[in-house]
């Protein structure tokens, strides 16, 4: 018996996330793509804006209004900007539907947190209780259940990923994390700037937001939840992690590396490292452990896949995880639908199992 198809609607699609999610929903079997909004490209058909869907999508953009996709749709996803997606996610939410916002908004279950790192006050705090991190990883018994879901941060995937099995087993140092990612410019977003003009760019890389990146807390807020529930029982307090985390922009397209540094608490071998990972993700339809090739951006590029890398440093007792994602598909478009599909019951692979395109 054929499935209904889910109706589904993008708010935001303009962007680079956005573009990504309207062409993996097209694409999904079991969603129907009823409606996609853009501020600036309100009345405009979408393959006009974005050629490459041509044939693919006839539909064209609309102004958003959470009313309007709550009628259209059974499934919202939200793209905005941070900070822009508090008022809709409530209308959305207060219609009955399903949400999956790829902005910051409801991400930090602190809200003094998130007014200190976004420079505004969060509005509905009390729909952070029942927000999720939509890391399927970590947190998928809780998205099955759950009526909005905050996708993760691509950068925070990459880390949280490389990380988790150490801090979920409460084997480093937690003040000893050193993370130094690259991203492709897409991760950016889609608005001109001068540092992302082609001359500007181009044979160059630039550390921008340095110790100030928003991802900060983030990525600290889920290593600890992984460290507090290593903690023994006796009632000790586990320590909150402290991040040093430094972006940078390199010249391709799309695409993170992720290379983390941190001091083991005890002695480990490599192979032990390793198969603490393999064992963590046993599984994991889109996570790999990788031990023959170091991860690469290019070998994931376009896929809902992260690669890990696991290397040791014995002179220093440190411990180098390495992890590469494409930043608009498993840092955004990919793994909201990866979320939504575990909300309505889906396999969660469900229209994200193509490999990456190589070259």
């Amino acid at each position: 018996m054929q499935m209904k198809k889910i109706r589904v609607a993008i708010a935001g699609a303009s962007g680079y996330a956005g573009a990504e999610l309207v062409r993996l929903a097209a694409l999904h079997p079991y969603f129907e793509l009823h409606a996609v909004t853009s501020e600036k490209s309100a009345g405009t058909p979408v393959a006009a804006v974005f050629p490459s869907l041509a044939g693919l999508v006839s539909l064209s953009f609309q102004a958003l209004s959470p009313e309007a996709l709550a009628e259209q749709a059974d499934a919202v996803f939200l793209a905005l900007p941070h900070t822009k997606s508090l008022a809709p996610v409530s209308a959305c939410l207060q219609t009955g539907k399903l949400v999956v916002d790829l902005s910051a908004d409801y991400r930090l279950k602190d809200p003094a947190v998130y007014e200190q790192w976004y420079r505004t006050p969060h509005t509905y705090q009390d729909l952070l209780k029942d927000a999720v991190y939509g890391l399927p990883e970590l947190h998928r018994a809780a998205i099955v259940k759950a009526t909005l879901v905050a996708s993760p941060g691509c950068y925070p995937t990459a880390a949280i990923l490389q990380l988790a099995p150490l801090f979920a087993q409460d084997l480093v140092q937690p003040h000893t994390v050193v993370i130094d990612a690259k991203s492709g410019i897409s991760g950016a977003g889609r608005s001109p700037a001068l540092p992302y003009h082609f001359p500007e760019a181009h044979e160059s890389i630039e550390p921008y937001k340095i110790g100030q990146h928003r991802h900060t807390p983030e990525i600290e807020q889920e290593l600890g939840g992984l460290l507090r529930r290593a903690s023994p029982p006796s009632g000790a307090i586990a320590a909150q992690p402290i991040v040093t985390f430094t972006p940078h922009l390199v010249p391709m397209n799309r695409g993170i590396l992720s290379t983390a540094y941190c001091r083991l608490k005890s002695p480990m071998a490599l192979p032990d490292l390793r198969a603490l990972y393999r064992a963590f993700y046993k599984g994991e339809r889109f996570v790999r452990v990788q031990e023959d090739i170091v991860p690469n951006p290019r070998y994931i590029k376009g896929s809902n896949y992260c690669d890990i890398g696991v290397y040791l440093d014995p002179r220093a007792g440190s411990v180098i995880t390495v992890a590469a994602l494409d930043n608009l598909v498993k840092g955004a478009a990919g793994q909201a639908i990866q979320a939504m599909n575990l909300m309505l019951g889906l396999p969660e692979e469900t229209g994200l199992t193509a490999p990456a395109a190589y070259p």
